[in-house]
């Protein structure tokens, strides 16, 4: 503004510098996206005869549906700014537990419903750390994490649970209309957590807190109590992939589906790159989880050594992660 009130009139560089800016932003959104159908165009350039099948799809969505339950639980933890670094190994103990319980002669709903308090528990003490005693998530759930590898190895001695009822196991097996009945589980627990995120009371109370914890504080919000709401739902989904998992294998053991932890991590930090904000949401982290999916599988495909496969999935974090900051960095 001049010194006789007029507004100043724009500058050709600082035009410039706004149209570069919002060029930038738009590129960083649908790039994510264009990596998505980038990926599923090469994959079927090689393998046009298998990749894009019914078959291979429908086996694509087997292969995330647990993912895509356990990165939404990570979704929700992170929409309120903190990190859990012990979905995986919550799922893991779950899944063991339950399995522990029906070999033990527990009927199928009784054993199911223990191993989903036992992921709520660990969610609940998850939260009392870090929201009420204000101790860092990334400390609290990593200490939380190596303790329930512990529990989960003393509950199936080491070794692997196997010979389950062929009910519990068609949890994890059967299908509906030729489409396993995990990805239906899937659809729907998102589509739950999508709308409790969107539409409810608590989900708006997430999103103030994940902005500014401060301002969520004295606009009246119990923030000590959504924080720790966020973490016991993260542990009692996880549990609900884990249990799932058990059923898809027909077996479960203290380290079963480890990565899940590492790629649900991936799959919200490529999400945070679909949108202007950089904010966790639920839809990107979908969108993450498909790529993640649609690499393993095309990677698969063309034979490549698993050993690689980890490179390639390192190398995707980081750079999920660096669109991130970068995101976070022009809010």
């Amino acid at each position: 503004m001049t010194s006789n009130g007029e507004q100043k009139a724009p500058t050709t560089t600082s035009v410039m510098v706004g149209h570069a800016s919002n060029l930038g932003n738009r590129l960083l959104q649908g790039g994510t996206i264009a990596a998505l159908i980038v990926l599923v165009l090469f994959f079927f350039l090689m393998r046009p005869d298998v990749f894009l099948s019914f078959v291979n799809v429908r086996n694509i969505l087997y292969q995330v549906s647990i993912l895509a339950i356990i990165a939404g639980a990570q979704t929700v933890v992170m929409v309120v700014g903190d990190f859990d670094l012990s979905v995986g190994a919550t799922s893991a103990l779950a899944g063991a537990t339950a399995a522990a319980c029906m070999l033990g002669g527990m009927p199928i709903p009784a054993a199911i419903a223990l191993g989903l308090i036992i992921g709520a528990l660990i969610g609940l003490v998850n939260g009392l750390f870090v929201a009420y005693l204000n101790l860092q998530p990334f400390i609290v759930t990593l200490a939380v994490m190596t303790s329930v590898v512990g529990l989960a190895f003393i509950v199936t001695q080491g070794t692997t649970l196997f010979n389950f009822s062929p009910d519990f196991n068609a949890l994890g097996q059967g299908r509906l209309f030729e489409i396993p009945l995990p990805v239906y589980f899937a659809v729907v627990i998102c589509l739950i957590l999508w709308l409790v995120l969107r539409y409810t009371k608590l989900g708006r109370e997430w999103h103030a807190i994940g902005g500014s914890v401060e301002v969520s504080r004295l606009s009246g919000i119990n923030v000590q109590r959504s924080r720790m709401l966020a973490f016991v739902i993260a542990g009692f989904v996880s549990a609900i992939g884990g249990i799932l998992l058990a059923a898809r294998l027909g077996s479960a053991s203290a380290v079963q589906g480890e990565d899940n932890m590492m790629f649900s991590v991936a799959a919200v930090f490529l999400g945070m790159t679909v949108i202007r904000s950089g904010a966790a949401n639920l839809g990107g982290t979908i969108i993450g989880v498909v790529i993640i999916g649609v690499m393993s599988n095309g990677l698969n495909i063309l034979g490549v050594n698993g050993y690689v496969q980890q490179v390639v999935t390192g190398i995707i974090i980081i750079a999920a992660v660096t669109l991130s900051s970068i995101k976070h960095r022009e809010r």
